[in-house]
């Protein structure tokens, strides 16, 4: 066989392999497991750096066919996911410009993403929410900006309270085969939160503490070693100030739960808020 008959056959060889008869593409990249640290609801209004970032930030993988959202805002008693068709928007927040309980994000819902996800992590520990939630603002004010269009599903998954930091990292694993499906795992919340420490100028440098506590989680993230962050004794006793409460913080292990040894660590924003917020943002994958 000539060389030039040999190249033509390999090249088709490839062809057939990765394209369909009408040329459509065959394989499927596995999307992103992402954190972020969605810091004031003044976030889904203001034109900041942070915000100019969530704005491209769809820009670098493959457009999703759903969104789990696990957010800092849905502190249950229990695991519950939503399964309704037409999420309402939650304005969960008090003392803010009207400007804000305005904004509305009318993406549909997804059963059947819902009922996938109480199959991974378990029936006996995921109920169905029909009605009662909806998004909130832990989730709108961050797709507002990455999907302004709403034109995709989202489904949130709630923080049952009552778990340890280790059964959060626990379910983020349970649910990581989302990501070969067209799903979109996103925890929405923030690494250091500590609203009593605010400071009124949103770029003044951060305190040490929790500067700190920051870098020890990326110094983890970055040698893939999650359990520590998963351990309450260590999280409590390295980030007492960074922590006062869980909830910002749990969102942050279903992220890194649903990542793999193979993905790529991207940290799309790095920098701090009113001095005692982390606006750190992870993208695995």
């Amino acid at each position: 066989m000539k060389r030039r008959s040999f190249i033509k056959v390999i090249l088709a060889s490839f062809l057939s392999l990765k394209f369909g008869k009408k040329g459509m593409a065959m394989t499927k990249k596995k999307l992103p497991t992402i954190f972020i640290g969605h810091g004031s609801p003044m976030n889904a209004v203001n034109n900041n750096n942070f915000t100019q970032m969530l704005k491209n930030l769809g820009n670098k993988y493959d457009k999703p066919k759903a969104i789990l959202c696990i957010s800092a805002h849905w502190m249950t008693n229990g695991t519950f996911v939503t399964a309704m068709e037409k999420p309402k928007t939650i304005h969960d927040f008090y003392g803010f410009p009207e400007a804000l309980y305005q904004i509305q994000y009318p993406a549909k819902g997804s059963v059947e993403l819902a009922k996938k996800v109480q199959g991974l992590i378990g029936e006996d520990t995921v109920s169905l929410d029909n009605e009662k939630w909806g998004l909130d603002h832990g989730t709108w004010t961050v797709l507002k900006h990455i999907y302004p269009d709403a034109d995709i599903p989202v489904v949130q998954l709630s923080l049952d309270m009552k778990k340890p930091l280790s059964s959060h990292l626990e379910m983020g694993k349970k649910i990581q085969s989302l990501r070969e499906e067209g799903v979109l795992i996103l925890g929405s919340g923030n690494i250091v939160h500590n609203l009593r420490s605010l400071h009124p100028v949103e770029e003044a440098d951060p305190f040490p503490w929790a500067k700190n506590f920051d870098l020890f989680v990326k110094s983890q993230i970055d040698k893939k070693d999650f359990a520590p962050l998963a351990d309450n004794k260590e999280v409590l006793e390295k980030g007492k100030r960074s922590v006062p409460t869980p909830e910002h913080y749990m969102p942050l292990l279903y992220t890194l739960g649903a990542s793999n040894e193979d993905d790529k660590i991207t940290y799309d924003f790095e920098g701090y808020h009113h001095r005692s917020l982390s606006m750190r943002c992870v993208r695995m994958g």
